[in-house]
């Protein structure tokens, strides 16, 4: 087992750089923690069951000066079960009315209707990753203008979005997919540890490729937290299962790859709503144009 330990002064390049580490799909690491240092500065810890060297870390945190300036160390560390020992230093995080908290802050999520439980490490999506912060803003701002009914979470990891979507739209058809079964499988765990079996459907399918997906279309409010070429695949195809006024929030998005993203979906049909910024990451929100006829 090793501990891969980065330390930086800049707090939100550490946040950022963080994120870069546990949504890797390249070298997933086993769990990440980030910590302010004493006096000053940020600590980030990421823990890999095999070997990792300094050079594919940098080239995992790839980014500017102060990406640049962190210092990298790296050290063999006794076999333990990290991802629960890392679960104890993640506060929760509130995003609107959400309030998301692993389970040793569980009597904390008592005191809040909204609360969600997820524990961190088994499956992308714990809140505390600018990209999934995004999507939950994103939920909480449109769920209170609008009461959608049938909501698809595309890409779901942990099943924290569509977690949100149940706890806020009580009487919206929900379905989860994402292309890891294993991911599939840990979302299925949060949904009944959150008391809602039975309210979201989960399936395991890369894009659409689901029948059950192409089943329970068309949907009012889509939800993807992947990566930007993905998304830019799934444009014209997205524009197939979403009505005219219908809403995608789209994540997962570098600030560098935003613009290339809303041009496919504008040649989709879709017209921008809203663009949100945090930590080098782009949330969209886009609404299907009425004039546009879409294609599966």
């Amino acid at each position: 087992m090793q501990r891969v330990r980065i330390t930086m002064d800049d707090t939100g390049a550490a946040r950022s750089i963080a994120g870069l580490i546990e949504e890797s799909v390249i070298r997933p690491p086993l769990a990440v923690t980030l910590f302010e240092a004493p006096g000053d500065g940020w600590v980030i810890d990421a823990y890999y069951e095999d070997a990792i060297g300094v050079a594919e870390v940098a080239d995992l945190i790839d980014g500017g000066p102060a990406v640049r300036s962190a210092n990298i160390t790296i050290e063999a560390v006794p076999d333990e079960n990290w991802v629960a020992v890392s679960q104890a230093g993640l506060p929760p995080v509130v995003a609107g009315r959400f309030l998301v908290h692993g389970s040793h802050d569980r009597a904390i999520g008592r005191l809040k209707r909204d609360a969600i439980e997820i524990d961190a490490g088994e499956a992308f999506g714990t809140a505390h990753h600018a990209t999934t912060l995004g999507c939950l803003t994103a939920i909480d701002r449109l769920t209170r203008a609008r009461a959608f009914t049938r909501v698809l979470d595309l890409g779901c990891g942990s099943g924290v979005l569509a977690i949100a979507a149940a706890r806020v739209l009580p009487k919206a058809a929900i379905i989860a997919s994402d292309f890891d079964p294993e991911a599939v499988r840990v979302a299925g765990e949060n949904v009944r540890k959150n008391a809602l079996a039975g309210r979201i459907a989960l399936v395991a399918a890369l894009g659409l490729d689901h029948p059950a997906l192409r089943r329970r279309a068309p949907y009012d409010l889509v939800i993807a937290n992947i990566l930007a070429e993905p998304l830019i695949a799934l444009a014209q195809r997205l524009a197939g299962v979403i009505p005219p006024r219908g809403v995608v929030v789209l994540s997962g998005i570098l600030q560098s790859q935003a613009a290339a993203v809303l041009a496919a979906y504008g040649a989709a049909g879709f017209a921008r709503q809203r663009v949100d910024w945090l930590n080098g990451w782009v949330t969209l929100t886009l609404r299907r144009r009425a004039e546009h006829p879409g294609r599966a």
